[in-house]
């Protein structure tokens, strides 16, 4: 497998950390990933941080944000397109797994909200299924602030912490990196598809 396109790439997105146009795209990412897009913004904000860790906290603020509008979209998206929604989660899962992952929505909507929102579960699912199921909304909001926050602070702090280190790693081990994040996303799709 050829990487070096994608390891240009990377150096090429490092170099947008000190351009507005860096930010605009990260909140763009997140907004987009939380409402209907495949990519996560993880990869933006990491390369981002590596490139200036001091601003670490700023790219997190500024996916965090992002992230919680583009999940409000994506509630929107839900509770406005019932027909459309509907059948992308039926293409995701089973009617049987769709009534379960519904009662379990409205006995905990917070701890199912924030479980997709910090794991690699696609967080779009759950925004779009909690306006499809009209889940309390001031609670999606907090979930959404709470876990989306949690996880980009977190890379975030990691990243702070240990900046030219995590660089000097994921620049010697870039192969082994991308092939552990399509393996996440991939096993994120799959958990919902087959264990939710």
């Amino acid at each position: 497998m050829n990487f070096g396109p994608l390891r240009r790439l990377y150096h090429w997105t490092i170099g947008w950390a000190d351009r507005p146009a860096g930010s605009i795209a990260l909140f763009v990412l997140a907004f987009a990933e939380s409402s209907f897009f495949p990519i996560p913004p993880d990869v933006l904000l990491i390369a981002l941080a590596l490139g200036r860790p001091m601003k670490a906290f700023r790219f997190a603020a500024i996916c965090t944000a992002g992230s919680v509008l583009g999940g409000i979209a994506g509630y929107g998206i839900g509770m406005m397109l019932t027909d459309p929604a509907w059948r992308f989660l039926n293409w995701i899962a089973s009617e049987h797994t769709i009534d379960t992952v519904k009662r379990q929505f409205e006995e905990n909507t917070f701890l199912y909200v924030a479980i997709a929102g910090f794991t690699p579960i696609p967080y779009k699912v759950f925004t779009i299924a909690a306006g499809i199921f009209h889940v309390n909304f001031p609670v999606f909001i907090a979930a959404s602030i709470f876990s989306r926050g949690a996880r980009f602070y977190l890379e975030a702090i990691l990243i702070r912490r240990f900046g030219d280190k995590a660089r000097d790693f994921l620049e010697k081990r870039f192969e082994l990196a991308t092939l552990v994040l399509v393996a996440l996303g991939i096993g994120g799709f799959l958990a919902v598809k087959y264990l939710f």
